[in-house]
């Protein structure tokens, strides 16, 4: 489809590691794998902010015999060596630690959050928060703040993050009066739930968020059903954005009819739009690699969110190899766009998302490609 703009606003390049949360505080040379996966909203000013994920790595993970891993500990930053007989180095992100009847694996970067402050139109820099940056600061976050998502809710932003740890694979939540400066209040849904999307207004006076739990087992559907089994998109409702309770009902799932979806995921806090909630999501395909990553989108009932008024398989955003072949010898994933944030702009929305798990990708989208 066309857009009415779409390019690469950040790329690792444009990050001074100098400036780093880790800088002068490990024994090893780092560089930005990458600069991506960036919640997104708009300030008082009018302009728009970033928070990008920093995916911060050791440029020489294995030597002496051992790979190692960068975590943090009690307020400072230490490297884990592993024996090479006792891991598979075979993904140069992570490494799987052999042994035990799961998998278990440690990363060979540790990612924290950089806000990045554009124009009001996303088309260009206009600053770079470095003294407001999100590091690790608990023991669940001790290898790293991941894929944050920023929702406006009243006068208030929230903010949920993945945090990594051996503790659990937990969503954390921050807030903030101004998007800027951000209070830590702890982790709201525990252990691998990803991609917790908190939606920009209440509903009865509730908040209301999509989440997406995962694990290593699921039960199939009957045969002929029109679902497939896999990970699929949640509800849950809040009093208070702390405490959440999973909505009963079925919300987005897998369909049986196409391997496009075969797993499912949020992308962008839904928004309030006329014909209700709008939501976009990644769905994606299995193939040799971590699978073909697209955003879809919804809309879903503006007082009864599990109804969806409408969906489209056709997906609105697919990664382009165009945008990163001035950085092609950066890429270490392919054909992956995973989409985090939406703003309203008038006659079209601006659209963030991550492009090849590498750089931050600013589209803009007319209303009518979404009958608005």
């Amino acid at each position: 489809m066309s857009f009415f703009f779409d390019h690469l606003v950040l790329t690792p390049a444009d990050v001074d590691l100098a400036r780093s949360p880790l800088a002068g505080r490990i024994d090893a040379d780092t560089y930005v794998l990458g600069a991506f996966n960036p919640g997104m909203t708009r300030l008082a000013s009018g302009n728009l902010l970033l928070m990008v994920r920093i995916a911060e790595a050791l440029r020489e993970p294995i030597r002496d015999g051992h790979i190692h891993a960068i975590r943090w500990f009690d307020g400072g930053y230490t490297l884990d060596a592993w024996p090479l007989e006792q891991v598979d180095t075979a993904d140069p992100r992570k490494f799987t630690v052999h042994g035990g009847g799961w998998p278990v694996m440690a990363l060979t970067s540790l990612s924290w959050l950089l806000p990045v402050e554009l124009s009001s139109d996303g088309s260009r820099v206009v600053a770079m928060h470095y003294d407001h940056a999100i590091a690790p600061a608990a023991s669940c976050q001790c290898y790293g703040v991941e894929d944050a998502r920023i929702s406006r809710v009243g006068d208030r932003f929230l903010m949920t993050t993945c945090s990594v740890s051996p503790e659990r694979h937990a969503t954390v939540l921050y807030s903030s009066p101004d998007a800027l400066d951000w209070t830590l209040e702890g982790i709201v849904l525990d252990h691998q739930n990803k991609d917790m999307l908190i939606f920009e207004g209440l509903i009865d006076g509730r908040y209301w968020a999509e989440t997406r739990p995962l694990g290593d087992l699921f039960f199939a559907y009957p045969p002929g059903s029109e679902w497939r089994a896999g990970p699929s998109i949640n509800l849950a409702t809040s009093p208070d954005a702390l405490h959440w309770k999973p909505c009963d009902r079925p919300f987005l799932r897998p369909r049986a009819a196409t391997l496009a979806t075969a797993r499912m995921g949020g992308g962008a806090p839904p928004i309030l739009t006329d014909r209700g909630w709008l939501t976009l999501w990644h769905g994606v395909e299995p193939n040799a690699g971590v699978g073909t990553y697209r955003t879809y989108w919804s809309l879903l009932d503006a007082r009864e969110p599990w109804r969806v008024v409408h969906s489209e398989e056709m997906p609105l955003i697919e990664a382009d190899p165009a945008l990163t072949r001035p950085i092609e010898d950066l890429l270490y994933l392919r054909d992956i766009v995973f989409t985090t944030g939406i703003v309203d702009a008038g006659d079209h929305y601006v659209v963030a998302s991550g492009e090849a798990d590498l750089a931050c990708r600013i589209t803009h989208i007319p209303k009518a490609r979404f009958g608005l």
